[in-house]
C-alpha cells in the first residue's frame, strides 16, 4: 500500500467573500447552491465582490478531502487537471506544500484558464458557490495513474464529476481499475444541485458496490425523496457498506450493516460551512484506513469539520490538525 487515498476532482481556486444576503440576491446567486458559471457571468459577479474582504486557498471538494487526510498524517493522491497560469501553478504548489502525490507533476499543464470558485459566505454562515471549471472542464482519463490507484487503500470519486462527461469517465474508469484491485470505493453526493441535474452520472459514482457514501441531511432528503430521517437512512444504507450523513450541528449518523450510529457534533459559533463536508470526508477517511472504527472516524471527522465551520475559510491549518489529532487520539483510547 501506497496511498491511503487516491482522489480524482475538480482542480479550483477558492476565493471567499464575506457578503450581505442583499449582494447575493443583487448578483442572482441561488443561495447554498453550486452553480457552474461561463468567464463573462464570473466577471460580472466580481463587479459585485470587489469591495468585500476575500481569502483566496487552494479548493475543489476532493482537494479539501485530500489535503485534510494528509494534514492529519495520511499519505494520498490526488488527479486533477489545471491551465499553464498563475492559479495552475498556485494549485500546484499548494497540493505539494501538504505532501499531496499529483499527476500535476508529471505533466505539462494545457494553455487557457485554471477553474476557480467564488465562495459568497452570508453572516448565517451559509456558503453560496459559482463556479468556473476552466482547464477542469476537461479533465479525462489521462489523469488516471492507474499503477497508484490499486497500491491505495479507498478510492475517491468526487461527485461534482457527474456534471463533466470526460470528468464523470475518467472517474468511472478509476472505479474500475481500483474495484478488481480490490482497492475501497468512496464517492459523495456533493450539492444538491448535482442530484437534481446529473442523477445519472452520480447514479453510474454510486453503482451497487459502494463502500463509503457522504452526504448531508439536505442532499440525502433530495437523494431520496424524503425529509423522514429514518426512512432516508432506511434508503441509504442499502446504497453503501458505510454511509456517512452530516447533520450540521446535529452532529453525524453512520450506518452500517444494520447498525445506526448517531454521534454528537462539536458545539461551535458557525461563521462558514464551506469545505465542512470536503473536511469530514477526508478526517473520516483518515481514520477508518489507519484502524480506527466507524463510530471513532466519526467523532474525528465531527470535531474537524466543527472546527471548520468556526472559521472563514475551507481548511484548516496544519497546526490546527494536529492538536485535534492529538485529543483523537487521547479519546479513542478512552473509548
Amino acid at each position: 500500500m501506497t496511498y491511503h487515498l487516491y482522489a480524482i476532482g475538480n482542480a479550483l481556486v477558492d476565493t471567499e467573500y464575506e457578503v450581505t444576503d442583499a449582494i447575493l440576491q443583487a448578483a442572482g446567486v441561488e443561495k447554498r447552491h453550486m452553480t457552474l458559471i461561463d468567464a463573462p457571468r464570473r466577471t460580472e459577479l466580481l463587479g459585485y465582490v470587489q469591495h468585500a474582504k476575500s481569502h483566496r486557498t487552494g479548493g475543489g471538494s476532493a482537494g479539501n478531502t485530500v489535503v485534510a487526510l494528509a494534514q492529519l498524517g495520511g499519505k494520498a493522491f490526488y488527479s486533477c487537471r489545471v491551465a499553464d497560469d498563475e492559479l495552475g501553478d498556485f494549485y500546484t504548489k499548494d497540493l505539494h506544500s501538504h505532501g499531496v502525490a499529483t499527476n500535476l507533476t508529471h505533466t505539462k499543464p494545457p494553455t487557457g484558464q485554471t477553474g476557480s470558485c467564488m465562495v459568497m459566505v452570508t453572516p448565517d454562515a451559509e456558503r453560496s458557490m459559482s463556479t468556473f471549471l476552466g482547464a477542469t472542464a476537461d479533465l479525462d482519463e489521462a489523469a488516471l495513474h492507474p499503477h497508484d490507484i490499486v497500491k491505495s487503500r479507498v478510492y475517491y470519486m468526487e461527485g461534482y464529476l457527474a456534471a463533466s462527461p470526460t470528468g464523470l469517465a475518467a472517474a468511472i474508469q478509476g472505479r474500475k481499475i481500483a474495484k478488481q484491485a480490490g482497492v475501497a470505493l468512496a464517492t459523495t453526493l456533493s450539492d444538491m444541485s448535482m442530484i437534481n441535474f446529473c442523477r445519472s452520472g452520480l447514479d453510474a459514482m454510486v453503482g451497487n458496490d459502494l463502500d463509503y457514501l457522504f452526504c448531508n441531511e439536505e442532499e440525502a432528503q433530495v437523494w431520496c425523496g424524503s425529509n423522514d430521517i429514518v426512512q432516508i437512512c432506511q434508503q441509504l444504507s442499502q446504497q453503501s457498506r458505510t454511509v456517512c450523513l452530516t447533520r450540521s450541528a446535529k452532529g453525524s449518523i453512520v450506518l452500517e450493516a444494520d447498525n445506526v450510529i448517531e454521534v454528537p457534533a462539536t458545539k461551535v459559533k458557525a461563521l462558514d460551512t464551506n469545505g465542512a463536508g470536503d473536511m469530514f470526508a477526508g478526517a473520516f477517511l483518515y481514520a477508518v484506513t489507519h484502524g480506527y472504527d466507524c463510530a471513532q472516524a466519526a467523532w474525528l471527522a465531527n470535531q474537524c469539520a466543527g472546527r471548520v465551520v468556526a472559521q472563514y475559510g475551507n481548511r484548516l491549518t496544519t497546526n490546527n490538525m494536529a492538536d485535534i489529532k492529538i485529543t483523537f487520539v487521547n479519546h479513542a483510547g478512552q473509548s
